[in-house]
């Protein structure tokens, strides 16, 4: 029973990180933390193509990729380095790149401070008003 509770420990300390931090914010809004990992920018290029949604990209607008989340939902993306965030709309599907949680715009990358690295490590939280 002692070596079961040992092995558990480490689990039952995890799961609190995966659904932390639900509660309001100043403006009411409900706010999730849900994941956390690096997000990546996607380039000035991509400007006039459609997105997943359909609406033509615009690297000035503040939008992401996610892979799961509806489209027209908010998250907030706080870059873990400098506590810099803002909040998004998804309006596309990505990340495709290996190991990365969210593609943000251009724009959006400005306001976090990585639009020079490139990449970030970062907090989503999803906003649910």
């Amino acid at each position: 029973m002692r070596a079961l509770m040992m092995l558990a420990a480490p689990l039952l300390l995890a799961v609190p990180a995966v659904a932390q931090d639900a509660g309001r914010d100043n403006d009411g809004v409900a706010e999730t933390e849900f994941a956390t990992g690096m997000a990546s920018y996607y380039s000035r290029e991509l400007a006039g193509n459609r997105t997943a949604n359909g609406e033509v990209c615009d690297p000035n607008d503040l939008t992401a990729a996610h892979r799961t989340l509806p489209f027209g939902s908010k998250v907030r993306v706080t870059n873990l380095a400098n506590g810099e965030s803002v909040v998004v709309r998804i309006n596309d599907r990505g990340p495709f790149g290996r190991g990365r949680v969210i593609d943000i715009s251009h724009a959006a990358a400005k306001e976090i401070g990585m639009h020079r690295s490139g990449t970030a490590r970062v907090k989503l939280t999803l906003l649910d008003d």
